[in-house]
């Protein structure tokens, strides 16, 4: 068998190279299936929309006369509406998307990272949505609305996480945002 160059070779191909080549490919797609996959970095959610649900009735129960509302620049008010509307549509991760970007602007607004850390539940981010809310807690008020949802995000992931006593404890702690309101005025 006469010597070729290599550029003809590749140039067109004969039959046993492309036996070769064809092996080659095959091989290849074969390892790509054996390869093992790392787990997944987040277990599943079966419902995002009940478990946002769960924790916003946890904060609309509040029936404390202090209510916080801080001040907020134009285009942190626009990003957080867009936000909201995203989650309303079950864009969680626009949600994410935009809650992250007003961040940026207010990174210890303890209403945002609680919006947040909801929205990293909804997405099955169990890590970021605990870290968040523990967040959220720290900065916030110690009773009311924004005191029961962080909480309840946190009973949220310990009741997927199957975590009976930190779900018990974090349960505890939504009854203790609501018995720390002030007593209503007479």
């Amino acid at each position: 068998m006469p010597v070729r160059p290599i550029q003809a070779l590749a140039a067109r191909p004969g039959a046993r190279q492309q036996r070769l080549i064809a092996v080659a490919g095959v091989t290849l797609l074969l390892a790509a299936c054996a390869t093992p996959t790392a787990p997944p970095r987040t277990a599943s959610v079966s419902d995002p929309a009940a478990l946002l649900a769960a924790v916003r009735r946890a904060g609309a129960h509040d029936n404390s006369v202090l209510q916080v509302h801080p001040l907020r620049s134009p285009g942190v008010a626009a990003l957080v509406t867009q936000a909201d509307a995203a989650a309303a549509q079950g864009d969680y991760t626009a949600a994410a998307r935009l809650l992250d970007h007003a961040l940026r602007f207010e990174p210890h607004a303890p209403d945002l990272l609680q919006a947040r850390a909801e929205m990293a539940l909804a997405q099955g981010d169990w890590t970021l949505a605990q870290q968040l809310a523990r967040q959220a807690l720290r900065r916030g008020p110690r009773f009311g609305a924004l005191c029961a949802r962080g909480w309840q995000t946190l009973a949220e992931v310990a009741r997927v996480q199957r975590d009976a006593a930190l779900q018990a404890q974090a349960g505890q702690h939504v009854a203790a945002c609501r018995k720390s309101d002030p007593p209503p005025e007479r």
